[in-house]
């Protein structure tokens, strides 16, 4: 009997150190890949050589082409280029703006890029005092003064921003032709915001969150009343809500995150210590675990331009995640974010059209907010 105890307690000393070893390991393995994941994506070189020849090779393809019209008449049955001179690639008005905003950047982040010239060349092209007049005109037209509202506008704001950013020759000739457009948009946002009795809480174009946030980034350094009055809109339309339904993302078609653009944009509107109480009403444990709220989504036709959106939410929600964490000096989301980019980075070069017109400048957004 002595010696079946003796046996039995060296048994039990066995399993306790083989499962403290187990669990040893398991920590340290978990503690490095957290480590390795949470590592900052950055922008360099071999990213921006990747990403701008999407935007570089459709800026001037004119088709196919969604124009999004509002048609007064048979005269107004006129070519992208004749309606849009400026912004006719890329599919829509929209994703050519954006597309303008990543060739910019990547030849602000890199004023020797290898094809410098000959993005130059297209810039000169397309942003030019006579073009950027006619663009004025036709969001002037009586039928189509809610054209792009508030997505294309809020892009607009954001290539103006970096325009204005940009201390070059031609930076400076690209944001003084941009301006009458610019200065139009600026009273646009300031009207409807203005009159905007509840926010549009969707995944896609009309997000006012997402409007307002890029709209905020340009106007807190160019547009005093356009940033007064986002600032008393947000807090009106967001203030008090709480227990965001993450549960409900993503939409099928999404390439936001309503509840992510909220939160990332009330971040922007807050300051820290109350922004800290806000979150946590508003997305309550999110802030102590993320990763568990949210997981990465596929798209499974890349062909299908509504379905392709889901690879624009995995990176837009990186970005709002990387602005959060930045804030609030949170590793969690930070690795989160890194997850959710690296989901669809890669994607991007799939050979379908109905992505690759716009997710770089996602992408690229994305990286410029990592810091």
């Amino acid at each position: 009997m002595k010696n079946l105890y003796l046996i039995l307690a060296f048994i039990c000393f066995s399993c306790n150190t083989k499962t403290e070893k187990n669990v040893s390991e398991t920590n340290t393995s978990e503690k490095a890949i957290t480590d390795s994941d949470a590592q900052a994506i950055l922008l360099d070189k071999k990213k921006a050589n990747y990403l701008y020849h999407f935007a570089f090779n459709c800026m001037d393809q004119e088709y196919p082409n969604k124009l999004g019209q509002v048609l007064g008449d048979a005269s107004y049955l006129k070519t992208p280029k004749e309606l849009h001179p400026a912004f006719y690639g890329c599919f829509d008005w929209h994703s050519s703006v954006h597309g303008h905003w990543t060739l910019v950047n990547i030849l602000k982040s890199y004023p020797e890029f290898q094809e410098r010239d000959a993005i130059l060349k297209k810039l000169k092209a397309t942003l030019t005092k006579e073009n950027i007049l006619k663009e004025v005109a036709y969001f002037d037209d009586e039928h189509n003064k809610t054209f792009q509202r508030t997505y294309g506008w809020a892009w607009l704001l954001k290539l103006s921003e970096s325009l204005k950013e940009w201390h070059t020759p031609e930076g400076k000739e690209f944001a003084k032709n941009l301006e009458p457009l610019t200065n139009l948009i600026e009273d646009k946002c300031i009207e409807f915001f203005n009159k905007l009795n509840y926010p549009i809480r969707v995944g896609e174009h009309p997000n006012t969150a997402f409007g307002m946030s890029f709209a905020l980034d340009y106007a807190a350094k160019y547009n005093p009343e356009l940033a007064k009055v986002i600032k008393t809109k947000a807090k009106e339309f967001y203030f008090e809500d709480e227990d965001c339904p993450l549960t409900w993302e993503p939409g099928g078609f999404d390439f936001l995150s309503p509840c992510l653009k909220e939160a990332s944009l009330m971040a922007k509107v807050l300051p820290k210590k109350e922004y800290i109480k806000w979150l946590d009403k508003f997305l309550p444990e999110f802030r102590e675990n993320p990763s568990p709220f949210m997981q990465t989504v596929e798209v499974v036709d890349k062909s299908d331009g509504k379905m392709a959106h889901l690879d624009g939410l995995n990176i837009s929600r990186a970005w709002c995640l990387y602005e959060m964490g930045e804030i609030l000096d949170n590793q969690k989301m930070i690795h989160l974010a890194n997850t959710h980019f690296n989901a669809s980075y890669d994607k991007i070069d799939s050979g379908e059209y109905a992505g690759s017109h716009w997710l770089a400048s996602f992408a690229l957004y994305a990286l410029k907010t990592n810091h």
